[in-house]
């Protein structure tokens, strides 16, 4: 299946390092080779990286890799595909404007005899089933709430509701950002780290790379990072239970 990474923060970051280990897997480490992406937030922008070539073998890749693109809520994704051809209209992550704003949506796992009906703004361009999760989501926010963005705690109670609904039919790990809010729900895997002070060293598992993040923030900085499998060696990862929606704001978890 596809892997998944994404990074909350309190202040705007970079995710070189991290997406360094983890574009490895997009056929060098693993067999992750159908496509790849990844999406910055910045301020009320998203900037958006697909490709359908593979991670280690898309100059795209490098580039973001040499780019030290900083931002407070950041989505990528590697594809090993189980439904839709490998194309780019397949490529995660997905973008869709809601109440406003942007939403970025990445998922891992296969959904079977998934077909609801979507009758709203919301249609998949692609043939995933990834893709047709996420307009089934949003069209479901948007009938639940109307024209009203809700508070946190009831957006995170209905997709909560939804994403229960969804995994109902097969295997569910997905990442969820608004700009403001990171949703991270665990059907099989998926680890998370938070790194505030006083920072350490960190070396990747899947390249000869470490980094002093003492050197690079400062005392007041907090980063989380969530990975489908740990990206570091030296680092104590904790896992989600399956079934669990976490919910990232400024760094830390807010909910689960």
């Amino acid at each position: 299946m596809c892997q998944l990474l994404g990074m909350n923060c309190n202040v705007p970051t970079d995710i070189v390092f991290s997406f360094t280990g983890f574009a490895h897997r997009g056929g060098r480490t693993d067999e992750h080779k159908d496509g790849w992406g990844i999406a910055f937030f910045e301020g009320a922008g998203v900037r958006l990286f697909v490709d359908h070539e593979s991670a280690v073998a898309s100059p795209v890749a490098e580039l973001i890799k040499r780019y030290p693109i900083k931002s407070k809520n950041v989505i990528a994704h590697i594809r090993k595909a189980t439904q839709g051809q490998v194309a780019l209209e397949n490529c995660h992550p997905f973008v869709r404007e809601l109440w406003g704003s942007y939403w970025v949506f990445a998922h891992n796992g296969d959904l079977k005899q998934f077909a609801p009906l979507l009758d709203g703004a919301f249609r998949p361009v692609g043939s995933t089933d990834s893709e047709r999760a996420f307009c089934y989501l949003l069209q479901q926010l948007r009938r639940r709430f109307g024209d009203t963005p809700p508070a946190l705690d009831a957006l995170t109670a209905e997709i909560r509701e939804l994403t229960r609904e969804i995994a109902a039919h097969g295997v569910f790990n997905m990442m969820l950002s608004n700009g403001s809010a990171l949703f991270a729900h665990c059907s099989t895997r998926l680890h998370h780290i938070v790194r505030q002070y006083p920072f350490t060293q960190a070396k990747l598992s899947d390249e000869d790379l470490s980094v002093d993040f003492s050197e690079v923030t400062t005392p007041n900085d907090c980063v989380a990072v969530i990975v489908t499998e740990p990206l570091t060696t030296n680092e104590s990862w904790q896992p989600f239970a399956p079934g669990e929606l976490k919910v990232f704001v400024e760094g830390a978890a807010v909910s689960s």
